[in-house]
C-alpha cells in the first residue's frame, strides 16, 4: 500500500484533528515573535539601539520575508507537482534564480531581482517541460523522476553560475560567492519582501477552495469546474516570483520550502485556508532563527544562513525520500 501523496492530503483530515485556526495563528505568530526577539538580540554590541535599528531589524525583516516567500514557493510547487519532495532548492528553481541574478550582475551590474525572477521562471518551465512524462506516470515513480530532473537542472544552473563568477568584478566576487550559499548581511529590502509575501499569501487564500480541489487531483478539480491549467500556471508564476524575490535579497537559502509545509502537515494543517498564512509565518521564523544561529554560533565570524537551513533540511529531505513508496 502506497503512502499518501500531496494530492491526498486534504482527505487526511478525516483521520486527523485539524487544528483550530485561532490556536494555530497564535502558535505560529508566537514562534515568529520568539525568532524575531532572538534575531534582534544576537550579535556583537548587545542591546545597542543604533545597531539594532540600523543593522539587525533590516536583517530580521529580510530573513522573515525571504523565509515566508520560500515557504510559499515550496507549498505552491508541491501542489502543482503533487509531490511532497518539491522545493525551490531541490528542483532547481533556486539555482536558476541564482544564475539569473549573477548574469544580470555581470551584464548590467544591478537588477538582481529581475534576473532572479527570470531564472526561477526558466527553471520551473524547464522542470514542467522535462517532467511531463514523470508527472503522468504512476505516483510511486513520479517523485524519484522529478527529483532526478531537478538535480540535473540544479547542476546545469550551478555550473553556469560558476562560469559567470569568472566574469564578476573582483571587488564583488567574495560577496557573490557568499550570496550563492545564502547571505543576509547586505539585505536592504526586507520590508518589500514581507509585503510581497503578504500579497502572495492573500492570493492563495482567495483561491483556497480551488486549490484544495486541485490537491485532490486534476481530474477531480476539473469535474468540479475548476480551471486546472490556469490554476497550475498561476501557482508556477507565484513560485517563480516568490523564489526570485527571495534569492535576489537573501541568496540561495535551501530547503525552507521543503521543511515548512511538511512540518505543518505533520500537525494536521492540510487545508489551504490555514496553510496560506501558517506556512509563511513558520518559514519566516525558520530563516530568522537560522540567521541568528549563523551570526551567533561562531562570533565574531559569520556563517552563511543557507548552510544552517541545509543542515536542518537535508535530513528531512532524506527521511521523506526514504518514506516514498518503492
Amino acid at each position: 500500500m502506497s503512502a499518501p501523496t500531496i494530492d491526498q492530503a486534504p482527505e487526511l483530515t478525516g483521520r486527523r484533528i485539524e487544528p483550530h485556526s485561532g490556536r494555530l495563528l497564535a502558535m505560529t505568530a508566537g514562534v515568529l515573535v520568539l525568532a524575531v526577539l532572538l534575531g534582534v538580540s544576537v550579535g556583537a554590541g548587545g542591546w545597542n539601539w543604533p545597531i539594532i535599528a540600523q543593522l539587525r531589524i533590516p536583517r530580521v525583516l529580510a530573513g522573515a520575508g525571504a523565509g515566508a516567500l520560500l515557504a510559499l514557493a515550496g507549498l505552491a510547487m508541491q501542489l502543482v507537482l503533487r509531490n511532497p519532495l518539491a522545493d525551490p532548492y531541490v528542483l532547481g528553481a533556486s539555482a536558476g534564480a541564482g544564475m539569473g541574478a549573477i548574469a544580470m550582475l555581470v551584464v548590467f551590474g544591478r537588477q538582481l531581482w529581475l534576473g532572479s525572477v527570470g531564472g526561477a521562471l526558466a527553471a520551473l518551465g524547464l522542470l514542467l517541460l522535462l517532467g511531463r512524462r514523470a508527472m503522468a506516470s504512476p505516483d510511486d515513480e513520479a517523485p524519484a523522476q522529478l527529483i532526478l530532473i531537478g538535480a540535473m537542472l540544479s547542476a546545469v544552473f550551478a555550473a553556469g553560475s560558476t562560469l559567470l563568477l569568472a566574469l564578476v568584478p573582483e571587488q564583488s566576487l567574495r560577496g557573490a560567492v557568499f550570496w550563492l550559499v545564502g547571505d543576509l548581511s547586505g539585505a536592504r529590502f526586507g520590508r518589500w519582501l514581507c509585503l510581497v509575501a503578504i500579497v502572495l499569501a492573500a492570493i492563495l487564500a482567495g483561491w483556497g477552495r480551488a486549490f484544495d480541489r486541485l490537491a485532490l487531483g486534476s481530474e477531480h478539480a476539473w469535474l468540479l469546474g475548476e480551471p486546472v491549467h490556469r490554476l497550475r500556471l498561476g501557482l508556477v508564476l507565484l513560485a517563480a516570483v516568490a523564489t526570485g524575490a527571495a534569492v535576489a535579497e537573501a541568496g540561495a537559502v535551501g530547503f525552507v520550502g521543503l521543511v515548512v509545509p511538511h512540518l505543518l502537515r505533520m500537525f494536521g494543517v492540510v487545508r489551504m485556508r490555514q496553510q496560506c498564512w501558517a506556512v509563511p509565518l513558520v518559514g519566516a521564523a525558520l530563516v530568522v532563527a537560522a540567521d541568528s544561529l549563523a551570526r551567533g554560533v561562531a562570533m565574531p565570524y559569520e556563517l552563511p544562513v543557507g548552510a544552517i537551513t541545509a543542515l536542518i533540511g537535508a535530513p528531512v529531505f532524506i527521511l521523506l525520500l526514504i518514506r516514498q513508496p518503492r
